[in-house]
């Protein structure tokens, strides 16, 4: 089923205002065409349900065994598209801004060692050729600055070629943002430029695909990810560009850093998202509490 015109104008208007992803769209648009099935069948449209049949939509996802955090992203969803034609005129109100959300566990962050990481680059630094120095370039930028794999992939062949001790990226929604270099990503992505350009001119892209002209997909990354963890006696499950980028936040806490200044370095738009590492800083506080507090009880034999 097609998805009616007012969501299209909804998804162009994500696309123009908020500067949606294409995954994004397409992520909405999924959503609000499955809504649309539903509601069909039920004798009505996305443009004049009311709360009940949504409400009896959502349960019918619930019935389904659809996972919690699905349900509540085809009612998010949902709410925003009814907020979006409450705003256009198009309806008098929002029937699905009163839908009870469905209950979200918190699952934490699945993040490696410091040991494992060491493990990594040691098993990167043993692969021949061109294959490991993107594994070594890939494991110290993604692990020094936390990038988001689409914000590695994207990065020009003159990246980190400068003494410049701060990376700009441009991540989710255009919001640029300021990440401090390592000497060990600037190397990296050093040796693997030289490699790449030969005698010839510089990449267009600091990891190529297959094609130079085009980046790397993600998928060719995350595999070369799993052969690096294989080599290094991990397991591959284990391994992923956003395995990294909870290990570089999670690793920061542990050292002291605060959830303001991660927030800053993911490039999260709400501190609330960055709040998915608040055990990590729970740990490092509690023994804080008992190595300084005058009334903490000493583990230590007078």
């Amino acid at each position: 089923m097609t998805i009616e015109s007012k969501a299209e104008a909804f998804l162009e208007m994500l696309a123009a205002e908020r500067g949606a992803s294409a995954n994004t769209l397409a992520a909405y648009a999924a959503d609000l065409s499955d809504a649309a099935t539903f509601l069909a069948r039920r004798g009505t449209s996305l443009a004049t349900a009311d709360t009940a049949a949504l409400a009896a939509y959502l349960q019918g996802l619930h019935n389904a065994g659809l996972a919690a955090r699905t349900q509540a992203r085809r009612r998010s969803s949902l709410r925003q598209f009814y907020l979006f034609l409450l705003r256009e005129g198009a309806r008098a109100d929002n029937p699905a801004a009163d839908l009870a959300a469905p209950k979200l566990g918190q699952p934490l962050p699945k993040y490696l060692s410091e040991s494992e990481v060491d493990a990594l680059l040691a098993a990167a630094r043993d692969m021949k050729g061109r294959p490991g120095l993107k594994a070594v370039a890939g494991l110290e930028i993604l692990y020094a600055t936390g990038l988001r794999v689409s914000e590695l992939l994207a990065l020009p062949g003159g990246a980190l070629s400068t003494d410049a001790a701060m990376l700009m990226i441009r991540g989710k929604g255009g919001r640029e943002r300021l990440i401090p270099l390592s000497d060990a990503a600037r190397d990296a992505a050093a040796a693997l430029r030289a490699a790449l350009s030969g005698k010839g001119a510089g990449p267009r892209f600091l990891f190529p695909g297959r094609d130079p002209r085009q980046a790397m997909t993600r998928q060719g990354f995350a595999l070369l990810l799993k052969q690096v963890a294989h080599q290094a006696g991990l397991d591959p499950a284990r391994l992923s560009p956003h395995v990294l980028r909870h290990s570089f936040a999670s690793h920061l806490l542990a050292h002291g850093a605060d959830l303001r200044s991660l927030q800053k370095l993911l490039g999260h738009a709400d501190i609330a998202t960055t709040q998915i590492y608040t055990h990590i800083l729970a740990a490092r506080l509690q023994r804080l509490v008992q190595a300084h507090h005058p009334l903490a009880v000493s583990t230590t034999t007078p």
